[in-house]
């Protein structure tokens, strides 16, 4: 009679711990896939950053009351393992001040300079990436996007 109560006993001893460990497996996979969400986040965030410097750089460094005009640029970080970028970059320049110096160069508005308006710049900044663990072939990609006004 004692050993059945002592295999009972084992039994439910080891579907206890059992359940127990399938609860932690299942709490650190969820834990995994934030910091996994977590980071691809904040990459996006410091290369939005990042290409928002260059673009500043770049229109500082380019002739930009020529017909020579920067408008776009364009880029892609990292490998997803197929040959192609993992993130991909997106800049659009906007000018804004007064035309005599910046020519034609995709003015967002002319109306609100003056002769003595500085020159600015808009920068938009989009990178989109991949969700790396999405079951599907062609996992849904989400985009970060940056704005920011800067005066030339």
């Amino acid at each position: 009679m004692r050993k059945a109560f002592s295999m009972v006993t084992a039994i439910f001893v080891i579907l206890l711990m059992a359940s127990v460990a399938v609860f932690i497996l299942n709490l650190s996979g969820k834990m995994v896939k934030g910091t996994v969400a977590q980071f691809q986040r904040e990459q996006a965030m410091l290369l939005a950053k990042s290409y928002t410097e260059y673009a500043i750089m770049a229109v500082t460094a380019n002739e930009h009351n020529s017909s020579n005009c920067l408008n776009t640029i364009a880029g892609g970080f990292g490998d997803d393992g197929t040959g192609s970028d993992l993130y991909t970059i997106a800049v659009d320049i906007s000018y804004i001040g007064n035309t005599n110096l910046h020519g034609n160069c995709n003015p967002l508005s002319n109306t609100v300079a003056t002769l003595n308006s500085p020159l600015n710049i808009i920068v938009d900044v989009s990178v989109s990436y991949p969700v790396l663990d999405h079951p599907a072939a062609t996992a849904p990609r989400i985009t970060y996007r940056r704005r920011s006004l800067q005066k030339i």
